[in-house]
Protein backbone atom coordinates (compact mmCIF):
# COMPACT_ATOMS: atom_id res chain seq x y z
CA UNK A 1 0.00 0.00 0.00
CA UNK A 2 2.77 2.33 0.93
CA UNK A 3 4.62 1.75 -2.19
CA UNK A 4 1.43 2.35 -4.45
CA UNK A 5 1.27 5.57 -2.44
CA UNK A 6 4.61 6.63 -3.45
CA UNK A 7 4.65 5.39 -6.75
CA UNK A 8 2.03 8.03 -7.54
CA UNK A 9 4.11 11.18 -5.83
CA UNK A 10 5.71 13.99 -7.12
CA UNK A 11 8.11 16.20 -5.76
CA UNK A 12 8.03 19.91 -6.43
CA UNK A 13 11.40 20.55 -4.67
CA UNK A 14 13.48 17.62 -5.30
CA UNK A 15 17.15 19.46 -4.29
CA UNK A 16 15.86 19.97 -0.78
CA UNK A 17 16.64 15.92 -0.74
CA UNK A 18 20.09 17.00 -0.38
CA UNK A 19 19.85 18.10 3.07
CA UNK A 20 20.08 14.23 4.22
CA UNK A 21 23.83 14.73 3.79
CA UNK A 22 23.45 16.47 7.03
CA UNK A 23 22.32 12.92 8.94
CA UNK A 24 25.49 10.97 8.37
CA UNK A 25 27.31 13.99 9.92
CA UNK A 26 24.76 14.63 12.98
CA UNK A 27 25.07 10.62 13.63
CA UNK A 28 29.13 11.02 13.29
CA UNK A 29 28.75 13.97 15.60
CA UNK A 30 26.71 12.62 18.04
CA UNK A 31 28.78 9.24 18.21
CA UNK A 32 31.76 11.60 19.06
CA UNK A 33 29.65 13.70 21.65
CA UNK A 34 28.82 10.46 23.13
CA UNK A 35 31.90 8.64 23.02
CA UNK A 36 34.02 12.14 24.56
CA UNK A 37 31.39 12.94 27.31
CA UNK A 38 31.17 9.86 29.12
CA UNK A 39 32.96 9.78 32.52
CA UNK A 40 35.60 7.47 33.87
CA UNK A 41 37.45 6.17 36.80
CA UNK A 42 39.87 3.32 37.32
CA UNK A 43 38.78 0.32 39.36
CA UNK A 44 40.17 -3.26 40.09
CA UNK A 45 37.24 -5.04 38.31
CA UNK A 46 34.05 -4.50 36.83
CA UNK A 47 32.13 -7.51 37.83
CA UNK A 48 29.85 -5.42 39.62
CA UNK A 49 29.19 -3.22 37.33
CA UNK A 50 27.81 -5.65 34.90
CA UNK A 51 23.99 -4.47 34.98
CA UNK A 52 21.12 -3.91 32.81
CA UNK A 53 18.88 -0.73 32.54
CA UNK A 54 16.06 -0.34 29.84
CA UNK A 55 17.05 3.54 30.26
CA UNK A 56 20.87 2.15 28.84
CA UNK A 57 19.22 0.20 26.43
CA UNK A 58 17.09 2.60 24.46
CA UNK A 59 19.57 5.33 26.14
CA UNK A 60 19.86 6.61 21.99
CA UNK A 61 16.39 6.39 21.28
CA UNK A 62 15.81 10.57 21.81
CA UNK A 63 18.34 11.38 19.23
CA UNK A 64 16.78 8.82 16.62
CA UNK A 65 13.45 10.58 17.16
CA UNK A 66 15.00 13.93 16.46
CA UNK A 67 16.83 12.20 13.40
CA UNK A 68 12.99 10.86 12.35
CA UNK A 69 11.78 14.26 12.79
CA UNK A 70 14.43 16.36 10.50
CA UNK A 71 14.08 13.52 8.09
CA UNK A 72 10.23 13.99 8.04
CA UNK A 73 10.44 18.01 7.70
CA UNK A 74 13.07 17.12 5.06
CA UNK A 75 10.40 14.94 3.22
CA UNK A 76 7.81 17.83 3.89
CA UNK A 77 10.55 20.88 2.66
CA UNK A 78 10.18 18.59 -0.85
CA UNK A 79 6.41 19.19 -1.24
CA UNK A 80 5.27 15.83 -2.65
CA UNK A 81 2.42 16.10 -4.14
CA UNK A 82 -0.19 13.87 -6.61
CA UNK A 83 -0.50 15.42 -10.45
CA UNK A 84 -3.62 14.63 -11.60
CA UNK A 85 -4.54 15.81 -15.77
CA UNK A 86 -7.26 16.26 -16.98
CA UNK A 87 -7.58 16.44 -20.72
CA UNK A 88 -10.85 18.13 -22.47
CA UNK A 89 -10.90 17.94 -26.47
CA UNK A 90 -12.83 19.73 -29.18
CA UNK A 91 -12.70 20.47 -32.45
CA UNK A 92 -14.12 19.83 -36.29
CA UNK A 93 -14.87 16.09 -36.44
CA UNK A 94 -16.33 13.90 -39.11
CA UNK A 95 -19.81 12.29 -39.32
CA UNK A 96 -18.60 8.23 -39.51
CA UNK A 97 -20.66 5.31 -39.75
CA UNK A 98 -19.09 1.90 -39.53
CA UNK A 99 -21.09 -0.48 -41.54
CA UNK A 100 -20.62 -3.94 -40.60
CA UNK A 101 -21.38 -7.52 -42.20
CA UNK A 102 -22.92 -9.93 -39.37
CA UNK A 103 -23.63 -12.88 -41.72
CA UNK A 104 -22.99 -16.03 -40.92
CA UNK A 105 -19.85 -16.87 -43.18
CA UNK A 106 -18.14 -14.15 -40.70
CA UNK A 107 -17.94 -16.60 -38.27
CA UNK A 108 -15.14 -18.30 -40.67
CA UNK A 109 -12.26 -18.95 -38.57
CA UNK A 110 -9.19 -17.70 -40.61
CA UNK A 111 -9.19 -14.72 -38.76
CA UNK A 112 -8.74 -16.19 -34.74
CA UNK A 113 -11.38 -16.32 -33.14
CA UNK A 114 -13.12 -15.84 -36.21
CA UNK A 115 -13.76 -12.59 -38.52
CA UNK A 116 -16.68 -11.26 -36.65
CA UNK A 117 -14.63 -11.20 -33.11
CA UNK A 118 -12.10 -9.56 -34.85
CA UNK A 119 -13.74 -7.18 -36.95
CA UNK A 120 -15.25 -6.00 -33.87
CA UNK A 121 -11.94 -5.70 -32.03
CA UNK A 122 -10.69 -3.41 -34.53
CA UNK A 123 -13.48 -1.52 -34.93
CA UNK A 124 -13.92 -1.04 -31.25
CA UNK A 125 -9.98 0.34 -31.64
CA UNK A 126 -11.17 2.63 -34.07
CA UNK A 127 -13.63 4.20 -32.27
CA UNK A 128 -11.37 4.95 -29.32
CA UNK A 129 -8.83 6.73 -31.60
CA UNK A 130 -11.23 9.80 -33.16
CA UNK A 131 -12.37 11.47 -29.94
CA UNK A 132 -14.39 14.14 -31.12
CA UNK A 133 -15.90 12.52 -34.17
CA UNK A 134 -19.78 11.35 -34.23
CA UNK A 135 -20.14 7.70 -35.26
CA UNK A 136 -22.45 5.29 -35.67
CA UNK A 137 -22.89 1.63 -36.37
CA UNK A 138 -25.14 0.03 -38.99
CA UNK A 139 -25.45 -3.88 -39.71
CA UNK A 140 -26.56 -6.06 -42.36
CA UNK A 141 -26.85 -9.01 -43.42
CA UNK A 142 -30.03 -10.86 -45.33
CA UNK A 143 -31.71 -7.43 -44.17
CA UNK A 144 -29.85 -3.83 -43.22
CA UNK A 145 -30.49 -2.21 -39.68
CA UNK A 146 -28.86 0.99 -37.74
CA UNK A 147 -27.83 -0.62 -34.45
CA UNK A 148 -26.49 2.69 -33.00
CA UNK A 149 -27.44 6.83 -34.61
CA UNK A 150 -24.27 8.94 -35.17
CA UNK A 151 -23.44 9.77 -31.55
CA UNK A 152 -20.32 11.18 -29.64
CA UNK A 153 -21.20 8.95 -26.73
CA UNK A 154 -18.35 6.33 -27.46
CA UNK A 155 -18.90 4.05 -24.29
CA UNK A 156 -22.45 3.48 -25.91
CA UNK A 157 -21.24 2.86 -29.49
CA UNK A 158 -18.44 0.55 -28.52
CA UNK A 159 -20.90 -1.56 -26.17
CA UNK A 160 -22.87 -2.21 -29.14
CA UNK A 161 -19.97 -3.37 -31.09
CA UNK A 162 -19.12 -5.72 -28.59
CA UNK A 163 -22.25 -7.06 -28.37
CA UNK A 164 -22.87 -7.97 -32.22
CA UNK A 165 -23.02 -11.61 -33.11
CA UNK A 166 -23.70 -13.65 -36.18
CA UNK A 167 -27.89 -14.28 -36.50
CA UNK A 168 -29.20 -11.14 -35.63
CA UNK A 169 -30.80 -10.66 -38.61
CA UNK A 170 -32.03 -12.61 -41.88
CA UNK A 171 -29.23 -14.84 -43.25
CA UNK A 172 -27.68 -13.60 -46.66
CA UNK A 173 -25.81 -10.73 -47.87
CA UNK A 174 -27.45 -7.58 -48.86
CA UNK A 175 -24.48 -4.86 -49.60
CA UNK A 176 -26.59 -2.56 -51.43
CA UNK A 177 -29.22 -1.96 -48.67
CA UNK A 178 -26.11 -2.18 -46.05
CA UNK A 179 -25.03 0.99 -48.11
CA UNK A 180 -28.35 2.75 -48.06
CA UNK A 181 -29.45 2.16 -44.73
CA UNK A 182 -25.41 3.83 -43.68
CA UNK A 183 -26.01 6.66 -46.27
CA UNK A 184 -29.52 7.64 -44.77
CA UNK A 185 -27.65 7.90 -41.14
CA UNK A 186 -25.65 10.25 -42.89
CA UNK A 187 -28.89 12.13 -44.70
CA UNK A 188 -29.06 14.91 -42.50
CA UNK A 189 -25.69 15.69 -41.39
CA UNK A 190 -24.24 19.19 -41.33
CA UNK A 191 -20.36 17.50 -41.12
CA UNK A 192 -18.00 19.17 -43.63
CA UNK A 193 -17.12 15.47 -44.21
CA UNK A 194 -19.02 12.21 -44.26
CA UNK A 195 -17.89 9.05 -44.34
CA UNK A 196 -18.59 5.36 -44.59
CA UNK A 197 -16.36 2.61 -43.57
CA UNK A 198 -18.39 -0.76 -45.23
CA UNK A 199 -17.09 -4.63 -43.97
CA UNK A 200 -18.02 -7.38 -45.57
CA UNK A 201 -16.89 -11.04 -46.60
CA UNK A 202 -18.85 -11.60 -49.40
CA UNK A 203 -21.27 -11.02 -52.55
CA UNK A 204 -24.25 -9.62 -53.18
CA UNK A 205 -27.00 -12.54 -51.71
CA UNK A 206 -29.79 -11.25 -51.37
CA UNK A 207 -33.27 -12.45 -50.09
CA UNK A 208 -36.53 -12.04 -51.99
CA UNK A 209 -37.67 -8.88 -49.62
CA UNK A 210 -34.47 -7.20 -50.87
CA UNK A 211 -35.39 -3.47 -51.61
CA UNK A 212 -32.33 -1.52 -52.59
CA UNK A 213 -29.03 -3.63 -55.09
CA UNK A 214 -25.73 -1.95 -54.57
CA UNK A 215 -25.39 -0.53 -57.56
CA UNK A 216 -28.85 1.75 -56.42
CA UNK A 217 -27.27 2.04 -52.39
CA UNK A 218 -23.84 3.53 -54.77
CA UNK A 219 -25.66 5.79 -56.53
CA UNK A 220 -27.65 7.24 -53.21
CA UNK A 221 -23.95 7.67 -52.17
CA UNK A 222 -22.94 9.27 -54.44
CA UNK A 223 -25.90 11.88 -54.51
CA UNK A 224 -25.45 12.83 -50.61
CA UNK A 225 -21.57 13.09 -50.88
CA UNK A 226 -20.70 10.65 -48.92
CA UNK A 227 -17.66 9.12 -49.18
CA UNK A 228 -17.24 5.09 -48.95
CA UNK A 229 -14.49 2.77 -47.82
CA UNK A 230 -14.93 -0.86 -48.33
CA UNK A 231 -13.41 -3.54 -46.28
CA UNK A 232 -13.02 -7.08 -47.98
CA UNK A 233 -12.44 -9.63 -45.38
CA UNK A 234 -11.19 -13.20 -45.59
CA UNK A 235 -8.07 -15.07 -46.27
CA UNK A 236 -6.90 -16.17 -49.76
CA UNK A 237 -8.03 -19.62 -50.98
CA UNK A 238 -10.14 -20.00 -47.55
CA UNK A 239 -13.66 -21.49 -48.15
CA UNK A 240 -16.09 -19.51 -45.59
CA UNK A 241 -18.67 -21.23 -43.25
CA UNK A 242 -21.51 -21.98 -45.26
CA UNK A 243 -24.65 -19.62 -44.68
CA UNK A 244 -28.55 -20.49 -45.90
CA UNK A 245 -29.67 -18.11 -48.26
CA UNK A 246 -33.68 -18.69 -48.73
CA UNK A 247 -33.78 -22.42 -49.93
CA UNK A 248 -29.83 -22.64 -51.15
CA UNK A 249 -26.49 -22.30 -49.08
CA UNK A 250 -23.79 -20.02 -50.22
CA UNK A 251 -20.44 -21.46 -50.19
CA UNK A 252 -17.09 -20.36 -51.43
CA UNK A 253 -17.97 -20.16 -55.40
CA UNK A 254 -19.81 -16.70 -53.78
CA UNK A 255 -16.42 -15.57 -51.95
CA UNK A 256 -15.83 -11.56 -52.17
CA UNK A 257 -16.73 -9.24 -54.56
CA UNK A 258 -14.08 -7.20 -55.14
CA UNK A 259 -14.76 -5.44 -58.30
CA UNK A 260 -18.25 -4.42 -56.76
CA UNK A 261 -16.07 -3.34 -53.68
CA UNK A 262 -13.38 -1.08 -55.73
CA UNK A 263 -16.13 0.35 -57.44
CA UNK A 264 -18.33 1.64 -55.10
CA UNK A 265 -14.95 2.88 -52.80
CA UNK A 266 -13.73 4.45 -56.64
CA UNK A 267 -16.60 6.06 -57.41
CA UNK A 268 -17.26 7.73 -54.00
CA UNK A 269 -13.64 8.83 -53.57
CA UNK A 270 -12.76 6.19 -50.87
CA UNK A 271 -10.36 3.54 -51.50
CA UNK A 272 -10.70 -0.25 -51.51
CA UNK A 273 -9.16 -2.30 -48.89
CA UNK A 274 -8.29 -5.83 -48.46
CA UNK A 275 -7.96 -7.73 -45.16
CA UNK A 276 -6.66 -11.15 -45.46
CA UNK A 277 -5.63 -11.28 -41.57
CA UNK A 278 -5.53 -9.79 -38.39
CA UNK A 279 -2.79 -7.83 -38.99
CA UNK A 280 -3.58 -6.02 -42.38
CA UNK A 281 -7.14 -5.22 -41.01
CA UNK A 282 -5.41 -3.19 -38.18
CA UNK A 283 -3.29 -1.18 -40.34
CA UNK A 284 -6.41 -0.87 -42.57
CA UNK A 285 -8.03 0.86 -40.18
CA UNK A 286 -4.59 2.73 -38.67
CA UNK A 287 -4.69 3.94 -42.95
CA UNK A 288 -8.08 5.20 -42.71
CA UNK A 289 -7.49 6.97 -39.65
CA UNK A 290 -4.81 8.83 -41.20
CA UNK A 291 -6.45 9.63 -44.70
CA UNK A 292 -9.59 10.84 -42.50
CA UNK A 293 -8.43 13.80 -40.29
CA UNK A 294 -9.96 15.75 -37.57
CA UNK A 295 -9.21 19.10 -36.51
CA UNK A 296 -8.48 18.72 -32.46
CA UNK A 297 -7.67 20.95 -30.07
CA UNK A 298 -6.45 19.40 -27.11
CA UNK A 299 -6.78 21.43 -23.70
CA UNK A 300 -4.87 19.78 -20.33
CA UNK A 301 -5.56 21.00 -17.56
CA UNK A 302 -2.98 20.08 -14.81
CA UNK A 303 -3.46 19.76 -10.64
CA UNK A 304 -2.14 19.24 -7.54
CA UNK A 305 -3.02 17.79 -4.57
CA UNK A 306 -0.40 18.78 -2.10
CA UNK A 307 0.38 15.91 0.44
CA UNK A 308 3.27 17.32 2.73
CA UNK A 309 0.69 17.62 5.27
CA UNK A 310 1.44 14.13 6.46
CA UNK A 311 5.01 14.29 6.83
CA UNK A 312 4.58 17.68 8.85
CA UNK A 313 2.28 15.62 11.25
CA UNK A 314 5.02 13.10 11.12
CA UNK A 315 7.76 15.57 12.45
CA UNK A 316 5.50 17.22 15.25
CA UNK A 317 4.50 13.25 16.97
CA UNK A 318 8.37 12.83 16.53
CA UNK A 319 9.43 15.91 18.32
CA UNK A 320 6.81 15.62 20.58
CA UNK A 321 7.38 12.17 21.74
CA UNK A 322 10.84 13.19 22.23
CA UNK A 323 10.10 15.88 24.67
CA UNK A 324 7.93 13.54 26.91
CA UNK A 325 10.55 10.92 26.90
CA UNK A 326 13.27 13.49 27.91
CA UNK A 327 11.20 15.24 30.34
CA UNK A 328 9.88 11.98 32.04
CA UNK A 329 11.51 8.56 30.88
CA UNK A 330 15.59 9.94 30.74
CA UNK A 331 14.76 12.82 32.66
CA UNK A 332 18.50 13.88 34.00
CA UNK A 333 18.94 14.94 37.44
CA UNK A 334 21.79 17.48 38.67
Amino acid sequence: MLYDWLRHIEFAYPKVFSLFLWIPILLWWYISKYRSGQPSFKVSTIQSFNTSSRKIVFRHLLFVLRLLALSSLIMALARPQVRNDEQQSKGQGIDIVLSMDVSGSMLSQDFQPNRLEVSKEMAADFIRSRPVDRIGLVIFSGESYTLCPITTDKNTLITQVESLRSGMLLDGTVIGEGLATAVDRLSKSDAKSKVIILLTDGKEEPRETRLIDPLTGLEIAKAHGVKVYTIGIGAQNYTPVAEKVGASTRTSDAFLDEDLLRRIATETGGQYFRARDRLSLKNIYDQIDKLEKSEIEITTQRKYEEKFIPFILAALIFLFLEIVLRFTVFKRFP
